[in-house]
């Protein structure tokens, strides 16, 4: 039986004119994600995506998984194909779904024709194989509301489609429709969900990783690769930049108000963040803070952070709790590496009682007794590479 995924499209309908870019992003993205599971043909008509195997060692159940992941689809199904003959989609209709429809308790038939030649109408379809399938399985009744199972038929030009329920897709919109960003990512929580949040809006990443050695480990920042690597089953390949972070610490700690301690370091942070950002031609900067989660995340403490930095920062988890934010680690698949009891950064030096309320100009005025602009350029001229996404390979 030929079986291949039927694609539905989300907000990419309202796209208007703009639509068919969205669409050609779309289908690149899905090439280059199948394209190491065998041989597929990714086309589109009439308001659909099909993945088509090409021969056996295409791997559909992989390329199921693939699909669930790629932003910009909103529900897809694996299908059958068979001629658009009445008979034979009645044949397939029970064969095809047999096992779903022994554990049922009730079904609906609910049928498209978007091939008007077919001589048969949808609601004619739909009677036709509901009253085949009550004889095929004489334990099943019709429940239009709530069925335990919904059997669809598509006949389209390419031939009669059956299948069950639909899955919901990861939603969103494609990857690279949104415009370019840097995530500042840590081995936290937080970040991770905001990249994925981010990507789900089409944006592009890059992700830029402060790391303090020896006060934090490499398996610190393996930690990191390690989520990114989950946020790229979703967003798609990306390079990650890690600053060497420990001399910039080690200076605020000396000669700057320990209480003022971390908003002087977010503050390089960000500027160090935005010059890397501009370089990779990213458009804004990204962070995982939530309003008044922690001392630096108060409505001060971000102004003073933004007032760095002339880029636009973007914050997609401002008005999220924390609830939603550890629900959302748990569906992407990051919440069991984010809480490995690894150091990162953000953690070290911690002042036992922060400034929640910071001011700008006592802030810059503590700020002065540092050499900024040298600072950041000796990190600059040591940051290091690893792409996320590819082979795995560290690059000086």
């Amino acid at each position: 039986m030929q079986e291949t995924i039927l694609i539905k499209l989300g907000e990419l309908v309202l796209k208007g004119l703009n639509r068919k870019n969205f669409e050609m992003v779309l289908l690149k993205s899905l090439r280059r994600r199948l394209m190491n599971l065998g041989e597929f043909e990714v086309k589109s008509a009439q308001s659909t995506i099909y993945v088509i195997p090409k021969n056996e060692e295409a791997d559909l159940d992989a390329a199921e998984e693939k699909v669930g992941k790629v932003f910009g689809i909103v529900s897809y199904s694996r299908a059958c194909v068979v001629e658009k003959d009445l008979p034979a989609i009645q044949k397939a209709a029970a064969d095809y779904l047999r096992d779903e429809l022994l554990e049922a308790s009730t079904f609906k038939v609910e049928s498209k024709r978007s091939d008007k030649k077919f001589p048969y109408t949808s609601p004619e379809i739909s009677r036709e194989v509901g009253a085949y399938l009550l004889e095929q399985f004489p334990h099943l009744s019709v429940d239009v509301h709530n069925p335990d199972v919904e059997v669809r038929v598509e006949v389209r030009d390419f031939g009669a489609y059956v299948h069950g329920n639909a899955r919901p897709g990861a939603g969103g919109i494609p990857v690279g429709t949104g415009g370019k960003a840097a995530i500042l990512i840590s081995g936290g929580i937080d970040s991770p969900v905001a990249a994925w949040s981010i990507a789900k809006r089409g944006v592009e990443l890059t992700a830029i990783h402060f790391a303090s050695p020896p006060y934090t480990s490499q398996r610190a920042e393996e930690k990191v690769v390690r989520l990114l690597e989950k946020v790229s089953e979703y967003s798609g390949r990306m390079e990650m930049i890690t600053v060497p972070f420990t001399h910039i610490q080690e200076e605020i700690l000396a000669k700057c108000p320990e209480e003022l301690f971390t908003i002087i370091m977010r503050r390089f942070m960000m500027r160090t963040a935005e010059r890397i950002a501009r370089r990779k031609g990213c458009e804004a900067l990204i962070t995982g803070e939530s309003l008044g989660q922690v001392a630096s995340q108060t409505m001060q403490a971000i102004a003073c952070t933004d007032a760095a930095v002339q880029m636009p920062v973007f914050r997609p988890l401002i008005g999220t709790d924390k609830a939603e934010i550890v629900a959302t680690s748990y569906k992407i698949g990051t919440y069991d590496i984010s809480i490995e009891p690894y150091e990162d950064c953000c953690t070290v030096f911690t002042p036992k009682h922060p400034r929640t309320r910071p001011i700008l100009h006592i802030v810059e005025t503590a700020e002065s007794a540092l050499d900024v602009e040298g600072l950041i350029e000796e990190c600059m001229q040591n940051v290091w590479y690893t792409r996320i996404g590819w082979n795995r390979k560290k690059e000086e």
